[in-house]
């Protein structure tokens, strides 16, 4: 029997594009929050009609209160709230999954993509891991391999969906929408709904004939950098130690193991 984690955001969903349309009680969150729901639902049924009932799905948005799970099928064991664990989107996640999917993901901070763009938070300009700008989705997918669990789906906007196809082409991804600058464009949300079960399905069907097709590589060593938009906050960080302030606003931090770059980024990037 399979089972399978699910990290569901809401800045990657179809249609919206301003802050408000993802905080729980601003004008226009409840239209969003219903979308998320749908897309998520939508892995879920697919999973289950693939025989697979052992299903894990994670609140990882903001308040991590906004999927209700009377609106979940009931196989689902829905995480809410936040552990303060080092990779909270993925909260839970172990060795024991076969398969990890991301629902409502976002290109990374600073990026065009999508007017929603950022990682983690708003704090900085952005973080790179070996000089490359880190989503979220690179961040815990780089988790998950730790624990050697394969990310076999990605949905978001479609520029993270052309990150996530250079990281490993074979993983199935789903693009909710287009960002132009500070709007979107996206097609109705059934559709996209009805994309999130097709690829679902095919997902799993790769995962069940190549197990391995959507496993990624872990580099050997890490070089982090974060630019922050506060000066002092690029100080304070600066104390963690092993970080290096390299100009007013800019430290770095470097290890060859993932789990200690995912504790300075849980430290500093507040």
């Amino acid at each position: 029997m399979m089972k399978v984690f699910i990290s569901v955001d809401i800045e990657g969903v179809n249609g919206n594009f301003h802050w408000d349309e993802t905080i729980l009680d601003k004008p226009g969150y409840e239209i969003f929050r219903q979308q998320m729901t749908a897309e998520t639902v939508a892995c879920c049924k697919a999973l289950i009609d693939k025989g697979i009932t052992d299903i894990y799905v994670r609140d990882a948005h903001d308040s991590a209160r906004n999927l209700n799970h009377l609106d979940l099928p009931k196989e689902v064991k829905l995480i809410r709230g936040w552990t303060g664990s080092i990779c909270d989107m993925m909260a839970y996640l172990d060795e024991s999954f076969d398969a990890a999917i991301m629902i409502g993901y976002h290109s990374p901070a600073r990026s065009d993509g999508n007017p929603l763009s950022h990682t983690l938070n708003l704090s900085h300009h952005y973080i790179k891991i070996n000089g490359q700008d880190a989503s979220e989705f690179l961040i815990n997918t780089y988790y998950a391999q730790t624990f050697k669990v394969p990310v076999i789906l990605v949905s978001g906007d479609e520029n993270l969906t052309k990150l996530v196809k250079q990281l490993n082409p074979k993983i199935e991804t789903v693009a909710a929408k287009s960002g132009i600058h500070g709007a979107v464009i996206s097609k109705h949300p059934d559709l996209t709904v009805q994309e999130i079960y097709d690829k679902t399905i095919k997902a799993v069907e790769k995962l069940q004939n190549e197990f391995d097709a959507c496993q990624v590589s872990l580099p050997n060593h890490f070089e982090v950098e974060v630019c922050f938009k506060q000066h002092e906050n690029a100080y304070q960080a600066s104390f963690y130690p092993e970080a290096k302030l390299i100009s007013s606003d800019t430290v770095t931090y470097s290890s060859n193991d993932y789990l200690d770059v995912l504790r300075f980024i849980t430290f500093t990037v507040k």
